[in-house]
């Protein structure tokens, strides 16, 4: 009796262990994963959108965040790579200070097998070893725009207009000018000047549009390549009394250019999706630590909307994954 109780322990004993290494390989095949979510700089909403969106899409696909800002800083963005890496992670979605910034950082992560994906800016053009590139269709978006806003120009009795650029060292502010050109070039208008932006704030274009207006009066409509450009020149327009006088469309989209658009200051606006950015690049990491297919290049739409649509189911779908809801009213 004594030695069948000792078997029966035994044979308990083993079953037990045999669960706990079935838990234990059950626990390593669902590894959570860490990205590091590293933004140029979070000074900046649409940079705190695009982190809120990959935030938000790592929470739902159970992964870790480290977040890490550049402060404009292609030295301090290489460090944060690395210190990334250094604290544990799998994954890497960027938003870099310039496209010319990426080369150093594509080098580094190819040597320590790590995935990295692109959004808003992408890379130098050229490269090739990255997961995913995630930005807007900045091209056909800047030809859509570039035509638009030569119309309201020739709406308003005349065919030179003005631009509000992002740094031109970034590959989407090149296609974006690229578009623009072209649509220029074909619906006859004149690109009298343009001005690249150094640190993407309002003040900065608000004397950036002042400067445009003072050197070239006879302008009829300005181009905005970023949010904030066409809040700076809507600033301007409200203190010259200009309103309606030169047509204002602005690419982005955010709170305060929404109710700009609605009280009808500026024109237009072409909505590119900061968060749906985040989100779609968070996506393409996890799916090649998880070996599941990836896109290499993802452009995303950028569709106008008016004050005459912009409360249209379709608008507000988009204007959702632009800006989180605690940023403000859509």
């Amino acid at each position: 009796m004594k030695s069948v109780w000792k078997r029966g322990a035994s044979a308990t004993a083993m079953g037990l262990c045999a669960a706990m290494l079935a838990a234990g390989a059950a626990k390593a095949d669902e590894k959570k994963f860490t990205v590091a979510i590293i933004m140029p700089s979070l000074d900046i909403s649409y940079w705190q959108w695009v982190a809120y969106g990959a935030k938000t899409k790592a929470g739902e696909l159970g992964m870790n965040t480290i977040e890490l800002d550049s402060h404009n800083s292609p030295t301090e963005q290489m460090t944060n790579v690395k210190t990334a890496i250094t604290k544990g992670a799998n994954a890497i979605v960027i938003g870099p200070v310039s496209s010319t910034s990426t080369p150093p950082v594509l080098r580094f992560l190819k040597e320590q097998n790590i995935p990295i994906a692109f959004t808003g800016i992408g890379p130098q053009p050229g490269e090739t070893d990255y997961t995913s590139s995630v930005t807007a269709n900045n091209e056909e978006s800047g030809k859509a725009e570039g035509k638009y806003v030569c119309e309201l120009a020739k709406e308003r009795g005349g065919d030179k207009v003005g631009m509000l650029s992002l740094p031109q060292d970034r590959e989407n502010a090149q296609k974006y000018l690229r578009g623009a050109e072209a649509a220029f070039k074909d619906a006859g208008c004149d690109l009298v000047q343009i001005i690249q932006t150094k640190g993407l704030t309002v003040r900065e274009a608000v004397d950036e549009a002042n400067d445009l207006l003072t050197a070239h009066p006879d302008i009829k409509a300005i181009y905005g390549m970023y949010d904030e450009a066409g809040t700076g020149a809507a600033k301007v327009l409200q203190t010259r009394n200009l309103v309606g006088k030169i047509g204002v469309v602005t690419a982005d989209g955010s709170p305060t250019t929404v109710k700009l658009l609605r009280d009808g200051v500026i024109q237009g606006l072409f909505l590119q999706e900061a968060g749906g950015q985040g989100i779609e690049a968070t996506q393409q990491v996890f799916n090649a630590l998880t070996g599941k297919p990836t896109t290499k290049e993802m452009p995303l739409t950028e569709p106008l909307v008016t004050a005459k649509d912009i409360d249209s189911p379709e608008a507000q779908a988009k204007l959702k994954r632009v800006y989180p809801p605690s940023a403000g009213q859509y």
